[in-house]
């Protein structure tokens, strides 16, 4: 799987080591080192993702995310960090970052994390449309497009959001447990917490839901996890 990867690193051993290994893999590999060289040169390259160092000069990762998100860009992002603290971890997370490794890291790990976004988030052209269409009473989620709408109204929501609507509108009704979720956005990955999902399900709600403090479609099953449901056919149940 060859892809376009744009890596923002100012530590020069480091960006060097990253774009060998990168080559290796057969991917075409551009490399910056800083902050705003990396916003313009997802701009100009389309790229297929971003490997992003949380320190650098000009502008750090925080910004860039935050900046590229603004800009509606659903281009995956992992990020390079020093900081260990969980919450400095879900910031970027939070932002619409899809993954992270903290420094130092094994350049092996680093790579089977690329190769993991780069399949969740590049589909064979030759995949069935009607099977790339989730419809949950009026929200849709079109994975092949990477779109979501409700009541006609498009949302718009960072790639880690979008994997875990997906995998809730692909099963409605089944309650599925952090764990569960937290495998649909990094595999079984012991460096991310639980509160990662809950982050995604909340900045959900204020997208999907009315009334986000009292959630109608996205529901949480008190000591168990979440499902998705379609509030239209739960209201003619309860009428019937």
């Amino acid at each position: 799987m060859c892809a376009h990867v744009i890596i923002a690193e100012d530590d020069e051993k480091q960006a060097e080591l990253l774009y060998r290994y990168l080559e290796r893999e057969g991917h075409r590999v551009t490399a910056v080192a800083d902050g705003l060289a990396a916003l313009e040169a997802v701009r100009q390259g389309e790229p297929d993702l971003l490997v992003l160092d949380v320190m650098m000069p000009r502008a750090d990762g925080l910004d860039v995310v935050r900046v590229l998100r603004a800009e509606q860009r659903e281009l995956p992002v992992l990020m390079l960090t020093a900081r260990s603290t969980e919450d400095d971890l879900l910031i970027g997370l939070d932002l619409g970052a899809d993954d992270y490794v903290t420094k130092p890291y094994s350049p092996r790990e680093l790579m089977a994390r690329v190769r993991t976004l780069l399949r969740r988030t590049r589909r064979p052209v030759s995949e069935a449309p009607d099977e790339d269409v989730l419809r949950v009473g009026s929200l849709v989620v079109d994975t092949a497009r990477h779109t979501v709408s409700v009541d006609g109204r498009t949302v718009d929501c960072t790639p880690g959001e979008f994997r875990v609507l997906g995998a809730l509108a692909a099963a409605p009704d089944r309650v599925f447990s952090r764990q569960q979720l937290l495998a649909e956005l990094h595999g079984f990955d012991r460096y991310i917490s639980v509160r990662t999902v809950d982050m995604h399900v909340m900045n959900l709600r204020k997208k999907i839901e009315p009334a986000p403090r009292r959630p109608a479609r996205l529901l949480t099953v008190f000591g168990v996890g979440y499902k998705l449901t379609d509030p239209q056919k739960d209201a003619g149940r309860a009428l019937s």
